[in-house]
C-alpha cells in the first residue's frame, strides 16, 4: 500500500467512527425530573421548581467556545413564540463561568439568561460525556412536563437539531 492509500484509509476510518458515534439518541421514558437550583448569567437564582405549572425545555450543551450551542439557542429564540404557544420555558444550562459564557452569548446575539451548573445538574441529568468532552454536557435536551415528570431526552452529538425537528418531539412527548 502506499502512503495515499493508508492515509486515505485512515481518513475513512476516522469519519466513518465519528458517524457511527454521532447518531441522536432518545429516551421517552416519563420519570421524575430530578430538581435544581442555579445561578443564571443575569444573577438570578432558578430553581426547577418555580416552573411547576408550566412545561420546560433543558438544554445542556458545551457552552463557551461551542459556536454550534450558541447557534443553537439564538435558532430557539428566533422560535420563542412557537416555544411560547407551548406553554414552554427553554433552559440552556452550561458548565461555564458567566464570563465565559457572556461573552459568546453576545457575539451571538443570545438573549436568553444560561443557568451556570459545576456540574450536578449535568451529571443528575446524565448528559456528561455525551458530546465531544467527557467532562462537559453534549448536546442535550430534556423535557419536562407541568407536574415535573421528565417526558423526553434527546441527544444530538451532531451538535444540532432544527427548531422545527425541536418543537416537533415537544409536540409529541408532552401529556395531552
Amino acid at each position: 500500500m502506499t502512503v495515499i492509500s493508508v492515509a486515505l484509509l485512515a481518513v475513512v476510518t476516522v469519519v466513518s467512527a465519528m458517524l457511527l458515534t454521532s447518531r441522536p439518541a432518545s429516551d421517552a421514558q416519563a420519570r421524575p425530573a430530578p430538581t435544581f437550583t442555579l445561578t443564571d448569567t443575569d444573577g438570578q437564582v432558578v430553581s426547577l421548581e418555580q416552573f411547576r405549572g408550566s412545561n420546560v425545555l433543558l438544554y445542556f450543551n458545551e457552552g463557551a467556545g461551542c459556536q454550534s450551542c450558541l447557534v443553537q439557542m439564538a435558532e430557539i429564540e428566533k422560535d420563542e413564540d412557537l416555544f411560547a404557544d407551548l406553554d414552554l420555558t427553554v433552559l440552556p444550562i452550561v458548565m461555564n463561568t458567566r464570563d465565559q459564557i457572556t461573552r459568546d452569548m453576545q457575539l451571538n446575539g443570545v438573549r436568553t439568561p444560561f443557568l451556570l451548573d459545576d456540574g450536578t445538574v449535568s451529571d443528575a441529568y446524565n448528559t456528561l460525556g455525551k458530546g465531544m468532552h467527557a467532562g462537559l454536557p453534549g448536546h442535550s435536551f430534556v423535557l419536562i412536563d407541568r407536574n415535573g415528570q421528565q417526558r423526553w431526552y434527546g441527544e444530538y452529538p451532531s451538535m444540532w437539531l432544527s427548531p422545527t425537528d425541536l418543537l416537533i418531539q415537544v409536540q409529541e412527548h408532552l401529556p395531552a
